[in-house]
């Protein structure tokens, strides 16, 4: 199959895999990449040693493309952005932040940016800053979709932007939606909850089996688990955690956690708290919803942990390998593909 992104990437298929902290890791981005996809390094729980570390091992295992996923707002992205640049990474995937340095460092070896965005607006402001793609990620997403479904995000944006390369991301588990994204003006899907739910991935198995058993309906949606509106996994420990924002003195305690682990001076926290309250509160709770997250998604830990989901987790019934998943949705959006031919004939 030959779309703009296989073209872009110089892959095989138009599948990705994105960076999901923890469960992205070398051997699952390998795998996608060796069978054919784009797998991204997930780097937010990385330091500058472990992202190279990761980025060597990705190519002891494959020389396939790959790429890393950077979280601009995150403590530590601009360390391992520039990690990723020394290392000539060919794809580098951001969100939530500027990044015209990175796409200056890409661009002087020929590598790609991806950027990820919600709406028309981020969209527009990530190819100013010099993005070669865009990961429009729908309202079915895990983590942090946007306010608008897939089936009208994608063809908006093809439309609004029909010369950019497109990955829709957000609802996408098989063939049929690989099929039904091309038809819709995307040129790929990134799968991360499909691809989280596979042999080589590192999703702790008490947490996949969760997935296996949970229907479409069983997320929650929300901002006040990490500051950011997020589709996580329906359990009581998250619905507490979406069912109210913290106290103010909660907020700003985490506000100051926060700014130590990003080195920023207390003197600057603290007008942000007035001039830019919103802010400030999203990386409070993006900070304090680590913890959360990683008791679900390493430790398997759902009485206590939080996980992302998306709501294709319906769809989700087997654990398969990485390869074997690839080249059953390729066969069935070729056979989805020829439905849709024979309807029109």
């Amino acid at each position: 199959m030959t779309t703009r992104i296989t073209k872009l990437f110089k892959c095989k298929y138009p599948i990705i895999l994105p960076g999901m902290s923890w469960i992205s890791t070398a051997d699952l981005v390998a795998a996608t990449s060796q069978s054919g996809g784009v797998g991204l390094l997930a780097t937010g729980p990385l330091n500058e040693e472990e992202t190279r570390a990761s980025i060597q091992r990705i190519r002891a295992l494959t020389d396939k493309p790959f790429g890393v996923g950077i979280t601009l707002l995150m403590p530590g992205a601009k360390e391992n952005a520039k990690v990723a640049l020394e290392e000539q990474v060919p794809i580098i995937n951001v969100s939530l932040g500027k990044a015209e340095w990175i796409a200056d460092g890409l661009s002087s070896y020929g590598g790609s940016l991806l950027a990820t965005v919600t709406n028309t607006e981020h969209a527009r402001a990530a190819l100013e800053t010099g993005a070669d793609a865009l990961m429009v990620t729908g309202h079915e997403a895990a983590a942090h979709g946007g306010g608008v479904t897939s089936l009208v995000l994608v063809p908006s944006m093809a439309e609004q932007f029909p010369d950019v390369p497109i990955i829709a991301a957000g609802g996408f588990a098989n063939g049929r939606g690989l099929a039904a994204a091309l038809a819709l003006g995307a040129d790929g899907i990134a799968m991360g909850s499909r691809l989280a739910v596979t042999q080589e991935s590192p999703l702790a198995s008490a947490t996949k089996d969760a997935i296996l058993l949970a229907s479409e309906k069983d997320t929650l949606y929300g901002n006040n688990f990490d500051g950011i509106n997020a589709r996580v996994l329906h359990t009581q420990p998250a619905k507490q955690a979406m069912d109210s924002r913290p106290w103010l003195p909660t907020i700003v305690i985490r506000a100051f956690r926060a700014a130590q682990q990003m080195k920023m001076p207390l003197w600057k926290v603290l007008p942000g708290m007035i001039t830019q309250w919103e802010k400030m509160y999203t990386v409070a709770q993006f900070g304090a919803a680590t913890d959360a997250i990683q008791l679900a998604t390493v430790d398997g830990d759902l009485q206590n942990g939080v996980q992302f989901i998306g709501q294709c987790q319906g769809m989700i019934k087997d654990v398969p390998m990485v390869d074997d998943l690839i080249q059953r949705i390729m066969k069935e959006a070729e056979m989805a593909s020829k439905k849709q031919q024979e309807v029109f004939i």
